[in-house]
């Protein structure tokens, strides 16, 4: 019969609450300490950004000084897992497992007699007429001693109970099959049993099928990009292959019918305020992006719409009153490079230059908070204090930030100070080199390559190296003069360089010391967090409107240094090279995600040429030739093919041809003689 032993003192429930604590909490609170901004220099220190860069980081700490719900889970959870050690620690738990040698204190190699005779010692140290009762030990403690040294001295010596203890492990027999409950009976017993079952029925039955059946189908939901799947079918419908920036802007805008969860709506008056706004400024351009967001019925959902308002009012840098908008319009922009992204891939998986260039380009305008059908001259509102009434009085002479510099400078301007500043870190990259470099295979069973060949075969694995540095507007750099023997050196520095970085893996070169590639935060003061500014690599065709190399992102370009013996940094991006022969005219393609208007372009040719024939190597045809005396040349002479002769023969041929040639020129002489 079956017995059930509960844990009237709660140790396993203590140890089963302390491991599950630890497999919960360990993660959560790494996963929580883990949300620390990126440590990255001091970039821009305009005003305007340095207030920026303060509001974030009291943010930030009032996050962590704020006690959100998850803090005070952590906490009350760490609180309970110290107090369940500290008790546990306490407890003194005894072992039931019966065992007469170690209640003797003897060895289990010790015979009948040596432990009769250890028995004889411990009874007359044990027995309750020798030991007296003390403050410690009272008389009932003394008898049960000397009862369980007795009956594991029986155990051993007598015949039957010692065959119980081999056979049962235990001296009386069988025991009835016991099992344990790590709860206190009076939490399973009685009225409390209905309790007990409910919880294990919500928990195990109903919290935990519900959470991974959430996170099953919550991940079946989302594509490789983070997004709905719905928002992925939405941008591969509605992107065309010559899609505009506002058309790009409206595909975007379907998305946010699944991506954008809104809160409750608290600003419904300010949002037609902002809406209306929006189409006085917006325009034309606006009722066509509204356009492009409706459904195929030619209805606009009420999160595309409000989600559009919100993005329009960012790029038109109007202001937001109401908190609940603003939490939205800072959901929605940090929410931005995850859709476009996704969309960028959808461009790219059908080798569409111009969507994809549009995306990148809607990028940094939402960076900057300007509107992406702005006028030739607006990018350069990024500049700190440059407002578009600014812009109207300016002639059409200024279109460079150093033009508009100088026209504040001779006004007496008190923002010129501030504008220098944004100017010596703004991101501005010069394309110092981009070439072509082909490879060729040395062995075709070890498949080494050898790069720099001048020939480029069809097919061939070619690098698109770039070599790019940061050049901000109105630098003044003084170069020094070098000798020959200088210049000399440095040649050789960047060749030496050159290779060793096309010899390696990287995909940038390295640069040192360590931190030295490293621009700090970019000129954004209207983006709701720090920005890092990156840039795109695209190798597109303009003429068939196709990308030859997909884009390829890259970061930490280095400052333009004239007392440097390299300022720049080398990128490299491997390709396969078209399978037909020809010239093939491209263009390079450098797009900011951050600087609006900061874009390089710089055409650059291919030549695909047949790699040249060796005249030294044996033709297939004088290899494949059997020798005359083997049984494959004697197969090949029947059927009347080319056999290789032996020399021997070869030797009497040449003796023979030259006797009868000696025997023809002596008749001659003889016969010249008779004449």
């Amino acid at each position: 019969m079956a017995t059930y032993e509960y844990d009237e003192a709660g140790v396993m429930a203590a140890y089963f609450l302390i491991t599950f604590l630890a497999l919960v909490l360990v993660p959560l609170t790494i996963s929580s300490l883990s949300r620390k901004s990126e440590k990255v220099s001091p970039g821009c220190q305009c005003s305007s950004c340095t207030d920026h860069f303060k509001h974030i980081s009291r943010n930030e700490r009032g996050l962590l000084l704020s006690l959100s719900r998850r803090t005070y889970f952590i906490i009350a959870g760490w609180s309970i897992f110290g107090l369940l050690c500290y008790w546990v620690a306490g407890l003194k738990t005894e072992s039931k497992v019966y065992n007469p040698f170690e209640i003797l204190d003897i060895s289990s190699e010790l015979s009948i007699k040596e432990i009769k005779s250890h028995f004889k010692k411990l009874s007359r140290m044990y027995h309750p007429d020798k030991v007296k009762a003390s403050a410690n030990q009272t008389l009932e403690d003394i008898q049960n001693k000397f009862v369980e040294l007795t009956k594991a001295y029986k155990s051993l010596t007598d015949d039957t109970i010692r065959e119980n203890w081999l056979k049962y492990n235990h001296p009386d027999g069988p025991q009835p099959t016991s099992y344990g409950i790590a709860l206190p009976k009076w939490f399973v017993e009685g009225k409390n049993n209905i309790w007990v079952l409910g919880a294990y029925g919500i928990v195990f039955g109903g919290a935990l099928p519900a959470l991974v059946g959430r996170w099953w189908f919550g991940n079946r939901q989302k594509t490789k990009d983070g997004i709905n799947a719905q928002s992925a079918a939405a941008f591969f419908k509605s992107l065309k292959e010559e899609s505009t920036i506002e058309e790009v802007v409206g595909t975007l805008g379907k998305a946010y019918q699944w991506e954008f969860a809104a809160t409750k709506e608290k600003g419904g008056s300010e949002l037609d305020t902002l809406e209306k706004a929006v189409a006085k400024s917006g325009g034309t351009r606006w009722a066509e992006v509204q356009k492009l967001a409706q459904d195929f019925d030619g209805k606009l959902h009420e999160t595309r719409r409000k989600a559009l308002v919100l993005l329009y009012a960012h790029l038109l840098r109007l202001k937001i009153t109401d908190s609940g908008l603003k939490k939205d319009q800072t959901q929605l922009l940090l929410q931005s490079p995850l859709l476009l992204n996704a969309l960028l891939n959808a461009s790219v998986s059908r080798n569409w230059l111009a969507p994809t260039l549009s995306v990148m380009r809607l990028q940094a305008c939402l960076t900057q908070a300007v509107p992406p059908d702005a006028s030739p001259r607006a990018w350069l509102t990024q500049l700190p204090g440059i407002e578009k009434q600014d812009l109207v009085q300016l002639s059409s002479k200024t279109k460079e930030m150093v033009d508009l510099l100088r026209v504040l400078e001779k006004k007496g301007d008190d923002r010129v100070p501030e504008v220098k500043k944004a100017m010596e870190k703004w991101g501005r990259v010069e394309m110092v080199d981009a070439s072509f470099k082909g490879t060729s295979l040395l062995s075709s069973s070890f498949c080494s390559t050898v790069i720099g060949e001048r020939v480029v075969a069809p097919s061939s694995i070619i690098f698109l190296v770039v070599k790019l540095r940061i050049s901000p507007p109105g630098l003044s750099t003084e170069t020094k003069e070098l000798s020959v023997d200088e210049t000399k050196r440095i040649v050789k520095l960047n060749d030496t360089k050159d290779e060793e970085f096309l010899t390696s893996r990287a995909e940038a070169e390295d640069i040192s010391p360590a931190g030295a590639n490293d621009n700090g935060w970019a000129h954004a003061p209207f983006w709701p967090v720090g920005r890092k500014p990156s840039w795109w690599v695209v190798l597109g065709d303009d003429k068939s409107n196709r990308i030859v190399v997909p884009p390829f992102k890259i970061t930490d370009i280095p400052f333009s240094n004239a007392n440097s013996d390299r300022d720049y940094r080398s990128y490299k991006i491997q390709f396969q090279g078209p399978p037909t022969t020809g010239l093939f005219t491209w263009r390079v393609y450098l797009v900011s995600d951050t600087f609006v208007g900061e874009e390089v372009v710089k055409d650059i040719t291919l030549k695909i040429e047949d790699p040249p024939v060796v005249n030294d190597q044996q033709s297939d045809d004088e290899i494949s030739e059997p020798d005359e005396d083997s049984l494959a040349g004697q197969m090949a002479a029947m059927r009347g093919g080319k056999v290789k002769k032996r020399k021997d023969d070869e030797e009497d041929s040449d003796e023979e041809s030259g006797t009868d040639d000696d025997d023809k020129d002596s008749d001659s002489s003889s016969d010249s003689d008779s004449d």
